[in-house]
């Protein structure tokens, strides 16, 4: 298990539809080491912080494995890593093994499992693909969020380590799952 690659960005307004919105989707790739701070990684904004961000939203992940399904769904379009908002890229971890409450140290920074990334419309806006929310929603690959339990710095190539699985109950795929069917 390890972190591939990091992205970070800040919010700027992009037109969409008829309007613009504001979103911090739009990331960039990090070169070095980087400071993992309580709410987010040194670099990095929310645009909207009543659903993103905040102390168990401070770090998206999102599996490089699931990039090989992404490239045969969408044939001819740029995957670069970050494309998603993560701003974590890693190897080894999926939803369907990793459980809410697990803590792991990457680098010197400490972090726990928190919940399943929702998709948003603002996936929409960064494919620039209207339907890219629900072709996410049904693919199941929703990456998950981090709480930084001790903050830290952390570079491309750390690897994670599991030190504490308190909850061996419902991955975080399971955890996505029982949302939407409680939701409808």
């Amino acid at each position: 298990m390890r972190l591939l690659s990091i992205q970070v960005g800040r919010p700027r307004p992009v037109p969409w539809r008829r309007g613009t919105v504001t979103t911090g989707i739009y990331k960039k790739q990090v070169e070095g080491r980087i400071m993992l701070r309580p709410h987010n990684l040194e670099g990095d904004e929310q645009a909207d912080l009543t659903v993103h961000g905040g102390w168990d939203k401070a770090v998206y992940v999102y599996p490089s494995e699931h990039y090989t399904f992404w490239r045969a769904e969408l044939p001819g379009m740029p995957l670069p890593y970050g494309l998603f908002g993560e701003n974590f890229t890693t190897e080894g971890l999926d939803e369907s093994t990793v459980y809410t409450g697990d803590r792991f140290s990457i680098g010197s920074a400490v972090v726990e499992v928190t919940q399943p990334r929702m998709p948003c419309y603002k996936l929409g806006v960064r494919f620039g693909r209207p339907d890219m929310p629900q072709r996410f929603h049904a693919s199941g690959r929703c990456g998950f969020y981090l709480a930084v339990v001790e903050e830290g710095d952390v570079g491309a190539g750390d690897v994670w380590k599991l030190i504490d699985r308190r909850n061996n109950t419902m991955s975080v795929l399971d955890s996505y799952r029982s949302y939407f069917e409680e939701a409808g």
